[in-house]
């Protein structure tokens, strides 16, 4: 099959600039010229600045500097410590105990950073001395913080549902709006992991004497307040139509700043750091935003997307065998690729295939992203291991040990998502209006 070759083709040139230490975005721009110049008549550069100015000029591309300013404020705030003083009272007494803060710290960050890392970071500078100070085993307390943090990617706003949409050309606010159930979802099922882990390992897990009575639980809940209030405006903006996804960035930047100005973090040198550090990391998506058109582009004009298409609607295959084989493909892929770079690399040649296999490309879209979350607790190139090595002084092994059980629970959450596409459809059917 001439197909068949051709993705060969790339795919090898592809590896091989990648092996060499080539950046991702160059690496698809010397793909897509390559590819072009072989296979085509047309003019590469003609047609690389009119598709690179084209993706780069979206309107819709606005809210992933935002969203990823906002995070980068919030992680120079006292939020990790609010986080921690905010939830334990309430987490102390179930099964697990203060593991718990893990996730549903995680969780409640993972709705403001949009970043797997950041949230990794932000939860555990705070939970990895408190919880060690407390004597909780290691294996769950980095197991579970490795696992949780995969939520950054998930609860909106994400970084990584922006590219997709903008990738897809689907709705970013209805994208945000579908990742909430699944993301909830996840977290209750890693809380029931804890739950399970620490009856099982009773003797493991240490004894809690302090006890806090209904009023001091209130009290302390208020350092969570300012917190919840920002996660609600951004994603209730969304969801009733007030605002487009760049509005609700626009409210949560502001949002930050004003929390970060009160706790009194908001220095000239902060507001610096995060500017800059949002700038870096905007310039590096959109770069391999950039590369990844083209590359959509390049693989349009040689028709092997049309041509791969027909040959797996010729094979024949079930909807359900597709998405099998895409899951484990995309498994194996962010063993070795951030979880950016394995969307943006590979959607110029999935996208028809599953429009083709007739699947909604919104439930796709969080599909995609759950599946990417286990790339970032799968060595050898798992950023959430690496985030945690540079923070808990353990070795990559221990730490991809104890993260294994959080990523079986993670196929468990795919296999849901699966059979019950209407987690991540029901949200987005009942939005107010239909918004960019």
């Amino acid at each position: 099959m001439p197909e068949i070759f051709l993705v060969i083709f790339f795919i090898s040139i592809l590896l091989f600039f990648l092996g060499s230490g080539v950046w991702v975005a160059i690496s698809m721009i010397g793909v897509s010229s390559i590819g072009m110049a072989i296979f085509t008549s047309r003019p590469v550069g003609d047609a690389m600045a009119t598709t690179i100015w084209g993706t780069s000029s979206s309107w819709t591309l606005t809210a992933l500097p935002l969203f990823v300013w906002m995070g980068e404020i919030l992680f120079r705030t006292k939020l990790s410590e609010n986080l921690f003083k905010g939830l334990a009272p309430w987490m102390s007494r179930l099964p697990g105990g203060l593991i718990h803060v893990n996730v549903v710290g995680c969780a409640l960050f993972a709705a403001i950073s949009g970043s797997s890392a950041a949230t990794v970071a932000t939860v555990g500078k705070m939970s990895i001395p408190e919880l060690r100070k407390r004597n909780y085993p290691e294996r769950l307390l980095l197991g579970s913080l490795a696992g949780s943090g995969t939520l950054g990617l998930l609860i909106p706003p994400s970084i990584i549902l922006i590219i997709y949409g903008v990738t897809v050309q689907e709705s970013i606010a209805k994208l945000f709006i579908a990742g909430i159930i699944p993301g909830i979802m996840i977290a209750i099922i890693f809380m029931f992991y804890v739950i399970i882990w620490s009856i099982i390992n009773k003797k493991e897990m240490p004894t809690f004497d302090e006890k806090f009575s209904l009023s001091e639980k209130i009290k302390r809940s208020k350092q969570l307040l300012p917190v919840i209030i920002l996660i609600a405006a951004v994603i209730g903006s969304i969801y009733t139509g007030v605002a487009t996804a760049t509005e609700a960035a626009s409210l949560g930047v502001v949002g930050a700043l004003i929390l970060s100005f009160f706790q009194k973090t908001l220095t000239k040198d902060t507001f610096k750091k995060s500017l800059m550090g949002a700038t870096k990391t905007s310039c590096m998506i959109a770069f391999i935003l950039a590369g990844s058109s083209f590359l959509s582009l390049a693989m349009g004009f040689t028709g092997l997307p049309r041509n791969l298409a027909t040959w797996i609607q010729e094979m024949n295959l079930s909807p359900y065998v597709l998405i099998f084989v895409l899951t484990i493909f995309y498994i194996i892929l962010g063993m070795f690729l951030d979880g950016i770079s394995a969307v943006v690399l590979t959607m110029a040649i999935i996208e028809p295939m599953i429009r083709q296999a007739g699947f909604d490309m919104i439930w796709f879209g969080i599909f995609l992203v759950v599946v990417v979350e286990m790339a970032q607790i799968t060595p050898p190139v798992g950023f959430n291991l690496f985030v945690l090595q540079g923070m808990a002084n353990k070795d990559m092994g221990f730490i991809a040990r104890s993260a294994f059980p959080l990523f079986l629970l993670m196929i468990l959450a795919v296999l849901l998502i699966i059979i019950f596409p209407n987690l991540a459809l029901w949200l987005p059917n009942q939005m107010v209006q239909n918004i960019f």
